[in-house]
């Protein structure tokens, strides 16, 4: 009797024990972006477990406008979905100076803030705080098939001119043999077909808006950047561009349809990568310019950030300093090697003689230092933001603004109609906010 008791007490502790340790697994929920990377970073999550067995990580991946979307509400209603946020380098300071995210400064020493790039750290930080861990930074760049150029007897420069662009794209074009001389963004969205002309824009001398915050989508350089931007598409790109975003065009060109993609620096892993057709074939280059000092590459970093109303931020700490640091760019080197360690975040990186022998690290680097945010286009503007506008009312027109122009790459809608709705629902809209009176 006596040993029976002393077992089923035995019991009862062990039970206990394990209750109590389940208690104390501390949950929490990452919202992340369904690109390469983040997705890599789930694979890699064992050795997460290894050394925070306490915590326990949850993974809400979306497709970007879709994530925008939903952190963006969750936040600005306190909703508490998330713990974690992927978020890029437009809303870290808006939502940094409304008090929205957690200051990041307390990190571990191991974190080394220093070693961020002052460019991505720069875009991170709001009165002194570090409110968002870059995850990946980049810019974008020319990725172009070699063979392909060689086959047209073409060469393309290091810093190519648009003039250089349209006549690779012409040469490269294969339509009989489903080949399209280039793909580009059409897919609506402030940080999908926005993103790529905003930055094409700027080398044409076009802007958002004047010093006085008047719209300027009625002006020439806009007209022409469009303009050159649907002779390229309609000529030479593929059918259906009009839906084609970042994942959309790197499948294209990773099966070997697209002859050049001017895209975000980060993709050169995946082009060049096992799941890419043509890996051995491409070649980089700066993204154009059109004579007027400006390249129409942009500036930007996914980042992970903590919403203040989190209860969890301490194991949300945790989990972005192990995430974001060395150790993890050492991690991804280990299993699937260099060329694939997420990019354009610090300086060790690009100082480690190993990842300087990966053919796009110096393309990379090169077109981060090229961005300016401070001064984003030929003439003087009231904004920052090389490929957006860093207001909170940016989100919106943005995407109208895509909306129109996705309309009038698809032909449902004129160019001169398209740039008319643009003009009027921005002027429409900053009028509503207060900039304009």
């Amino acid at each position: 009797m006596t040993f029976t008791l002393r077992a089923l007490l035995g019991a009862s502790a062990a039970v206990c024990l394990a209750t109590a340790a389940l208690a104390e697994t501390t949950t929490i929920t990452v919202a992340t972006v369904n690109n390469g990377d983040m997705i890599r970073m789930q694979g890699l999550m064992d050795d997460f477990y290894a050394k925070h067995p306490d915590i326990k990580v949850e993974w809400v991946t979306l497709e970007e406008n879709e994530l925008r979307q939903r952190v963006t509400t969750d936040i600005a209603t306190k909703g508490g979905q998330f713990d974690v946020l992927t978020i890029g380098t437009y809303e870290v300071p808006i939502w940094g100076k409304q008090g929205w995210l957690v200051s990041l400064n307390d990190l571990p020493a191991d974190y080394d803030a220093d070693d961020l790039l002052p460019a991505i750290r720069g875009g991170l930080t709001v009165d002194g705080n570090l409110y968002a861990s870059p995850f990946y930074g980049e810019s974008s760049m020319v990725m172009y098939r070699t063979d392909l150029m060689e086959k047209a007897g073409l060469k393309m420069p290091e810093a190519p001119t648009w003039a250089d662009i349209k006549a690779a794209a012409a040469g490269m074009t294969d339509k009989d043999a489903g080949i399209y001389g280039i793909c580009l963004r059409g897919k609506a969205g402030w940080g999908e077909n926005m993103a790529f002309l905003t930055a094409m824009s700027n080398s044409f001398g076009a802007k958002w808006f004047d010093m006085d915050w008047k719209p300027q989508f009625d002006g020439q350089p806009w007209k022409d950047t469009l303009t050159f931007y649907l002779d390229l598409m309609t000529n030479y790109g593929p059918p259906g561009a009009s839906n084609n975003g970042f994942n959309e065009n790197l499948a294209l060109f990773q099966q070997g349809k697209c002859g050049m993609w001017i895209d975000a620096t980060v993709a050169a892993s995946f082009v060049t990568g096992k799941d890419s057709t043509v890996a051995d074939k491409v070649g980089f280059a700066l993204a154009p310019d059109n004579g007027l000092g400006k390249r129409g590459n942009w500036l930007w970093a996914w980042s992970l950030a903590i919403p203040a109303g989190t209860q969890k931020a301490d194991a949300a700490k945790t989990f972005v300093n192990w995430a974001t640091n060395k150790d993890y760019l050492a991690l991804v080197a280990s299993k699937e090697g260099w060329a694939n360690v997420p990019p354009g975040t610090r300086s060790s990186l690009y100082a480690n003689p190993e990842y300087a022998k990966i053919p796009f690290a110096k393309m990379t680097i090169d077109s981060i230092n090229t961005a300016d945010p401070t001064k984003p286009t030929v003439d003087p503007v009231p904004y920052v933001g090389v490929q957006f506008v860093a207001i909170p009312e940016f989100q919106g027109i943005g995407t109208a603004v895509g909306q129109q122009f996705s309309a009038v790459l698809a032909g449902t809608t004129s160019l001169e109609d398209g740039l008319a709705a643009a003009q009027d629902l921005t002027t429409r809209e900053m009028t509503k906010a207060g900039y304009l009176k």
